[in-house]
């Protein structure tokens, strides 16, 4: 799926704030920047021509030359005929009233990426699964670790782990690497730096290591995390998030860039309690709820809380669930060595059966089920 850096040009910032929810809401991963960068100009601007109508109309024609492959957007306060055809013959592609309606204008940045995809000389940006956990100790790093290495493995295709937990990251040590760099290097963002930072693992999956410093990346790492996630789409088929447990500027980057993000919960109370806040913390943040996919992690019977009553207590279906194997993890972890390549068991069996499942996003089981946006927060009461 594409993943489109997106600019919103006004002087208001409600006007802001309120398309930057709309664009980060979408289906197709918008990320907005702050203006437009030597060599990377956005895909798609939003210009305000709400107020002063020549002013926004001279914008558009001043981003056409500078920006001429990006689909701009003009918002006006009416639908005037006049004003219309102004726009169009200044270099805008869609028209808006404010405020636009949601799905007139996620259907507009649908279309403004099929017709980039499509155009001759563009490459599909990579698809980006982030792994985010319910609480701490949910397992929510061996199962992105063990993912990634099966899509690698699998795909065949060049496929990037990037681990974002501050300080603690372990995916290098999962994986038995060292890495020179980690993500603490990001004071450059060009492709060749890029490739210089990560190390390669013999399943063929590349990782990005985490921070040794407790510090980084931190809340003022945000937008670096954003663009360093837009350039490293355009170099890989696959990247894979190791976002952690808390929210935070960049793990919240994270959210926004991802074609699905993977909810990694245990059947317990605190990991369904925290699941239910964090799914309405995402739908507060303006992210699309249809990219989230709930996996159970652990689940061997008996049930501390039996599977379907976690998923009628979060209005959500479990897309999968791995059995809790703490002999084999252990000593998988321990030795670095990924479950797929350690002999087979049971649980690697599933990450096989789950990452197939992830690279034919039309099967069944990858379709985001239960009433959108229901949490049913009376049952998650009766748990305790």
């Amino acid at each position: 799926m594409a993943h489109i850096a997106g600019l919103i040009v006004t002087a208001d910032d409600g006007f802001k704030k309120h398309l930057g929810r709309l664009l980060r809401s979408s289906s197709v991963p918008v990320g907005v920047v702050d203006a437009i960068r030597d060599g990377a100009p956005p895909e798609l601007v939003v210009v305000d021509i709400r107020g002063d109508a020549a002013s926004g109309l001279s914008s558009i024609e001043r981003l056409r030359v500078t920006a001429p492959a990006a689909a701009i957007f003009a918002v006006a306060s009416a639908a005037d005929p006049d004003l219309i055809l102004q726009s169009m013959r200044a270099g805008a592609n869609e028209f808006f009233i404010w405020p636009p309606a949601d799905e007139t204008f996620h259907g507009a940045i649908r279309r403004m990426a099929t017709r980039r995809e499509t155009a001759h000389g563009v490459r599909t940006a990579a698809q980006t699964f982030v792994f985010f956990g319910a609480k701490g100790g949910a397992g929510t790093t061996t199962v992105a670790v063990n993912c990634g290495v099966e899509l690698a493995r699998l795909s065949k295709k060049p496929t990037l782990m990037i681990d974002l937990k501050p300080g603690l990251g372990e995916v290098a040590l999962f994986l038995g690497v060292r890495s020179r760099y980690s993500i603490d290097n990001l004071h450059r963002l060009d492709r060749d730096f890029l490739r210089e930072l990560v190390v390669k693992h013999k399943s063929g999956l590349e990782i990005l290591a985490g921070s040794d410093n407790f510090d980084r990346p931190g809340p003022s790492d945000g937008g670096a995390i954003e663009e360093l996630l837009r350039l490293l789409a355009k170099q890989y088929d696959y990247l894979v998030i190791d976002a952690g447990s808390q929210i935070n500027p960049c793990s919240v980057a994270a959210i926004y860039a991802g074609d699905r993000m993977f909810l990694t919960a245990n059947p317990d109370v605190p990991s369904v309690r925290n699941a239910q806040r964090l799914l309405e913390r995402v739908r507060e943040l303006g992210a699309s709820g249809d990219r989230v996919r709930l996996l159970l992690n652990r689940a061997a019977e008996p049930f501390p809380i039996p599977p379907k009553q976690i998923e009628t207590a979060l209005g959500h279906p479990i897309h999968h669930m791995f059995p809790s194997d703490y002999k084999t993890v252990s000593t998988a972890l321990n030795s670095g060595v990924p479950l797929s390549l350690a002999g087979d068991s049971e649980i690697a069996a599933q990450f096989d059966l789950f990452v197939r499942k992830v690279l034919d996003p039309g099967s069944a089981g990858d379709q985001a089920g239960g009433k959108k946006g229901l949490l049913n927060i009376d049952r998650i009461a009766s748990l305790w």
